[in-house]
């Protein structure tokens, strides 16, 4: 069968493990005493000076800050943000970076869950702390305090088309009261969420906000067309790389460990040509201590995950990184492979990409294969006909099955080419594109959805067709990545630059104020009316 990474560790290692973690965390700790005590020197005009690092430190913070933050017209403004699930899925985690970002310039935001969950686990209550401990109320979505909420609100959201549901099932008669500083943010492209029950009230908001133009378009079709209803004022608003992820794509030290690592996990040669499909809904938010100690997550599956405490100081000019590895028991992530991500075909293509290297007598790499996104516990029929695949082709040595995981920094690290091969209308956006260009990858992705407005064809990657009329197209772009090393790195050069450009946090924000300060205007003029 083709390789499975699993994540158990047997009990008597935990020791061992845990006895590393005392040692790396106690030496880290007296890395950062000395930092604080012990200056690098260094030369000028041929003399040695001592840097002050902590004011190197404060001058770094300063240029952070000093861009000004363009959603600093939400301070004190009060803000309900409301949800169809708290979950590690993209659409939660999405509003809660929305959340962070609002509380940062001194928004008082409130979280509802609509359905209510009917039982907490291990999820939702870490989810709750983390928005707790970050200044966000979480009320019950069926209590009078979030019906007083949104009625108070200076602006409501609505995150996906599910969302919608809490309108009739709660408000109610106040419906009229909230409905004009709505915004309605839709992250959706699947035909199910174009029920009248779920948007019937769409039309009156204040505003939609929709990830991609792609999407936009046919959201407008279909409501138009299939619900006889139209959209409000929408707005197309790109994601953008979180500070934190960006931090770990453009620090070489630290994606040369976790790149080691990985590959090393798999069984994968330094030299060997990785292609990957991740399937991760989620870029989790890496908590990081600017000062000491850079915290990468990795391998997260669904027993456990590891934690890379990566640090780095200067001393007698040296880079000294102290790399633990802790293991700690994890919950069961709710993602998986899955026809739509078009796992399949991407399987089909690689074999397909290996007859052509074969018949042409090609020298390239060894290359492999690795879909992220397995479940070892519950295997789909979906994914049982994936492994059959493999074995029934005999390239059980080439692909690599990766438990889900909660953070694709690693892997990023670890691979040369990501594929986004989204399936029908594709991604409505695909975070883990412009993700994948951070880490300087090119991407072969599917000529459909969001994928098209981040991926320049030919330029930061290459598109192909969805459906099996892709399989063949995607198996030639694959091999022409691998015989070709310089336009790879050129292509994966010139998506990082893309990214700066237009993929950013702030870009985000940026977009994100600009859609506010209209809705905002727009509400007060109508309740004003």
């Amino acid at each position: 069968m083709a390789k499975t990474t699993a994540g158990w560790i047997p009990h008597s290692k935990r020791v061992l493990l845990l006895f590393l973690l005392v040692v790396s965390v106690s030496t880290a700790l007296v890395f950062l005493l000395r930092t604080n005590s012990d200056p690098c020197d260094s030369l000028r005009n041929g003399q040695p000076v001592t840097v002050d690092r902590t004011q190197i430190l404060r001058q770094s913070d300063a240029r952070v800050g000093a861009r000004k933050n363009p959603l600093g017209f939400m301070k004190s403004k009060l803000v309900l943000l409301v949800s169809h699930e708290l979950s590690l899925s993209g659409g939660p985690l999405l509003l809660m970076e929305l959340a962070f970002l609002l509380r940062n310039v001194g928004s008082r935001v409130v979280w509802i869950t609509y359905p209510k969950y009917e039982e907490k686990n291990e999820v939702t209550y870490s989810l709750e702390h983390k928005m707790l401990t970050r200044g966000v109320q979480v009320f019950s979505a069926r209590g009078q305090e979030a019906i007083d909420t949104a009625i108070k609100a200076d602006l409501v959201i609505l995150n996906t088309a599910v969302a919608g549901k809490w309108l009739d099932g709660i408000l109610k008669e106040q419906i009229p009261q909230v409905v004009p500083k709505i915004l309605w943010w839709i992250h959706e492209m699947r035909g199910h969420y174009f029920k009248l029950e779920y948007v019937k009230h769409l039309p009156f908001v204040a505003g939609a906000m929709i990830d991609s133009q792609t999407t936009t378009e046919y959201w407008k079709t279909r409501t138009h067309d299939r619900l006889k209803i139209n959209m409000p004022e929408t707005y197309v608003v790109h994601l953008g790389n979180s500070k934190d992820l960006m931090e770990i794509a453009e620090d070489n030290v630290a994606k040369r460990v976790l790149r080691e690592h990985i590959r090393e996990s798999l069984g994968v040669r330094s030299e060997d040509l990785i292609f990957a499909i991740i399937n991760s809904k989620v870029s989790f938010l890496i908590s990081f201590y600017r000062k000491s100690i850079l915290l990468i997550l990795a391998g997260l599956n669904s027993i456990i995950f590891q934690l890379f405490f990566v640090y780095r100081t200067c001393y007698s000019h040296l880079a000294i990184y102290v790399v633990a590895i802790v293991i700690i028991d994890s919950c069961e992530l709710e993602m998986g492979v899955s026809r739509g991500k078009g796992q399949d075909l991407f399987l089909r293509s690689f074999y397909e990409s290996l007859l052509i290297i074969r018949e042409k007598k090609l020298r390239v790499p060894s290359m492999h294969a690795v879909i992220v996104g397995s479940d070892m516990n519950v295997q789909t029929k979906f994914e049982t006909e994936l492994r059959e695949f493999v074995q029934s082709k005999d390239i059980e040595g080439r692909v690599h099955f990766v438990n889900k995981t909660l953070t694709v920094a690693p892997y990023l690290a670890a691979i040369d080419v990501l594929v986004q091969n989204s399936q029908a209308r594709g991604e409505c956006f695909g975070r883990i594109t412009i993700e994948a260009m951070a880490f300087k990858l090119p991407v072969l992705g599917t000529a459909a959805g969001g994928t098209t407005e981040i991926v320049v064809n030919g330029s930061t990657g290459l598109l192909h067709p969805v459906g099996k009329e892709g399989v063949i197209p995607l198996a030639t772009n694959m091999v022409k990545l691998a015989t070709h090393v310089e336009r790879r790195l050129t292509m994966g050069r010139k998506g990082y630059e893309r990214v700066r450009e237009r993929f950013m946090e702030h870009h985000m924000a940026e977009r994100i104020a600009s859609v506010l300060i209209q809705v905002i205007k727009k509400s007060k003029g109508r309740s004003r009316t």
